[in-house]
């Protein structure tokens, strides 16, 4: 994997969530992904988030056949089993049902979602007992939780005890408007991001971008850091462990991002 592009968040599984429908939208994905220079992509529909549940035993067997469908297509993508697991109190239960699926063999990271508009009551104790378990929760799109924006330095205590913060690259690219542009830049500067991963839903309107951030990421902060950020992508897919840079405390000045705290839970 040492030359690949690795995107840790897709929802190219076809007919599982709100993302690719049929196995031709899949298809046709998985053709922009290799455009995109991605050669592995971890599938991760939504997982318990009140709207879709793809346990373990219904995404492994989707994931093989999507892979022959890309083999019979000649599309060199390998495609992984994964979830974006909206954050609950059963997750132990769930994860000792086998029914929770983890970016890499030797279940150590998993993809955690909160809620757009909060930060979730008992998180800090469930994800003490995910660590204690040896696992290690990655939380997903922090720039388009409400409450980060508002104060980003809530995700601070999260990330001093070890969890790992994923930005999706359309977010640092400008699709998502600018506040959430912004606020995503301010992270990356202040080592709040691990991985960067695309989210991508469709080709129409959450396309993966995720080649138009890692070159903005090279703008903006160097080579040497957009490098090791895509190496930390194989490096979590491989279930090791990374060497993370001290997150910095965001000034007071570079907060003032959300314009939505009306709708704050």
């Amino acid at each position: 994997m040492a030359s690949s592009m690795i995107d840790l968040h897709c929802h190219i599984l076809p007919g599982v969530d709100d993302g690719a429908k049929t196995f031709e939208d899949s298809l046709e994905m998985a053709r922009k992904a290799v455009e995109q220079g991605i050669t592995h992509i971890l599938c991760t529909p939504h997982h318990g988030n009140g709207v879709y549940n793809n346990p373990a035993s219904k995404v492994r067997p989707l994931v093989n056949e999507l892979q022959e469908n890309l083999d019979s297509n000649d599309l060199p993508i390998k495609v992984l089993s994964g979830q974006e697991i909206r954050f609950n109190g059963n997750l132990l239960e769930e994860i000792s049902q086998k029914e929770i699926l983890f970016v890499d063999p030797s279940n150590v990271y998993l993809l955690i979602e909160f809620p757009t508009n909060s930060i979730p009551l008992h998180v800090e104790e469930i994800f003490f007992k995910l660590r204690s378990a040896g696992h290690v929760p990655v939380i997903v799109h922090p720039e388009r939780n409400s409450r980060f924006r508002e104060d980003p330095n809530l995700l601070l205590p999260f990330l001093k005890m070890g969890y790992l913060a994923q930005l999706t690259a359309p977010s640092y690219v400008g699709v998502f408007g600018k506040s959430i542009q912004k606020i995503a830049k301010v992270m990356i500067q202040h080592n709040f991001i691990h991985l960067i991963a695309s989210d991508a839903h469709r080709l129409q309107n959450r396309d993966f971008y995720l080649k138009e951030a890692f070159e903005k990421v090279e703008k903006d902060f160097g080579i040497e850091k957009a490098e090791s950020l895509k190496q930390a992508a194989r490096d979590v897919v491989a279930g090791d462990f990374l060497d993370l840079e001290t997150p910095l405390e965001i000034p007071s000045k570079n907060r003032g991002f959300c314009f939505f705290k009306k709708f704050r839970s």
